[in-house]
């Protein structure tokens, strides 16, 4: 063997622009291929990223009322939801694709918020518990957090996010401050910042409405003073970590499943609704996953096209080697007169064609690096180098050359040994 990779060597280098350009659609094929697959493997990142977040893994189980949130601003309490015990609480945290949860109370665009004189548009009020903080990602940036204390006395204390904090307080310190709750005044003890720092990566303007975030200033209050403020039957909602990205699916819907043991019926106040009451969790998994299969089945048929030349290449690696079989006759006759076994002509032929074929495949990956991160700065889309699919190429490119190469190794093997002495 190593003998016949010597010799495929010699007769490329002795033919170094017909190798050349025997190799290029080999060369093509798989730089187009590596490019291709490497912007799938990018684009699916991003998509991940855009939808689910870098390292968060949180997934939000909410009470909807068919395909949206009902709002309790205008819409009565149901009375047939139970409010979330401690016990269905550590029931989900002994889910085993579960790694922490933690329950809500929220209300969006409040009427009745106010710092001094100044009413506080789009804002939105959580009441949380002590795991709200540790399973979302939060860090206290400024004050103190909650105590356990204060979870449970009705303290009257909040702490707010840094988006509130930039846009009402301009600058100023606000702990210490006070910000009054529908006519409760409710002391500011600290400031809340997102422990990571991702930011989904925007594009266009599709992507920024797909994936912008609420620019919403958040007010966190202890969950024992919601019934200060709002009604304290109120339903929860439910946010679960999960202990990696590919559990998040199965952790929502667990989840789903015990809290949805604490509704009754499916109306609301005795009359009907629009759509059933029930717990259900975000599907960002899921919508990640479609995303990714629509992108790459897309980019599925760029492959099949960029095969093509593959093919192409392949055609031209069987013309070359039979070029090659009728300019080495001679030599082949006089091998077989010598007691060369057919077996052994087939080998020699069949070594440089996966030889000439597997070069080709080098080149064309390392072209491919290179287009990508060219088309990565040019198209200022992401990309991901795939080392199975550089490996792939590299043993495709061999197998074509396996291919292609047999039927002139087999016609090269089955010369008449007189024959070929006497050819010119």
């Amino acid at each position: 063997m190593i003998e016949n990779i010597r010799l495929s060597l010699q007769g490329i280098l002795s033919h170094k622009i017909r190798s050349f350009l025997t190799m290029l659609g080999i060369i093509i094929g798989i730089a187009a291929i590596i490019a291709i697959v490497s912007t799938i493997e990018g684009t699916n990142e991003q998509i991940k990223n855009n939808l689910i977040g870098a390292g968060n893994n949180t997934v939000k189980i909410s009470l909807t009322e068919g395909d949206s949130e009902p709002d309790f601003n205008w819409e009565g309490v149901p009375d047939n939801i139970k409010v979330i015990t401690e016990d269905s609480k550590k029931r989900i945290n002994k889910i085993p694709e579960v790694e922490s949860c933690t329950l809500y109370r929220t209300r969006s665009n409040p009427e009745n918020l106010f710092y001094l004189n100044t009413k506080i548009d789009s804002a939105i009020i959580y009441g949380i518990d002590e795991d709200y903080f540790d399973t979302l990602g939060y860090d206290i940036a400024e004050g103190i957090a909650f105590s356990d204390k204060q979870y449970s006395d009705f303290s009257k204390v909040a702490v707010i996010d840094s988006t509130l904090e930039r846009g009402i307080f301009e600058g100023e310190s606000p702990v210490g401050k006070k910000i009054d709750i529908c006519g409760e005044p409710f002391t500011i003890i600290g400031v809340a910042a997102k422990r990571s720092g991702f930011e989904p990566v925007i594009n266009s303007v599709a992507d920024y409405y797909t994936y912008n975030q609420s620019s919403s200033g958040l007010v966190f209050i202890p969950t024992e003073d919601w019934s200060i403020c709002f009604r304290y039957d109120e339903p929860q909602n439910c946010i679960v970590k999960a202990v990696d990205t590919d559990s998040m699916t199965g952790a929502g819907k667990k989840t789903a499943d015990i809290l949805n043991e604490n509704i009754m019926n499916t109306e609301k106040s005795g009359e009907n609704v629009n759509g059933k009451l029930e717990y259900k969790s975000e599907s960002l998994l899921e919508q990640a996953k479609a995303l990714q299969d629509l992108s790459s089945s897309t980019n599925n048929m760029l492959i099949w096209i960029a095969s093509i030349s593959l093919l192409v290449g392949g055609i031209g690696v069987m013309n070359i080697m039979l070029v090659s079989v009728t300019e080495r006759t001679r030599e082949i006759g006089l091998k077989k007169a010598l007691g060369a076994r057919k077996k052994r002509i087939l080998a020699q032929f069949l070594t440089e064609a996966a030889v000439l074929t597997s070069i080709g495949g080098v080149i064309g990956v390392v072209s491919g690096i290179g287009l990508s991160r060219v088309i990565a700065n040019i198209a200022e889309v992401p990309v991901s180098i795939s080392t199975m699919a550089i490996v792939v190429s590299v043993v495709f490119s061999m197998a074509v050359g396996i291919i292609f190469g047999l039927i002139p190794s087999i016609k090269a093997a089955n010369l008449d040994p007189i024959d070929a002495l006497r050819y010119e």
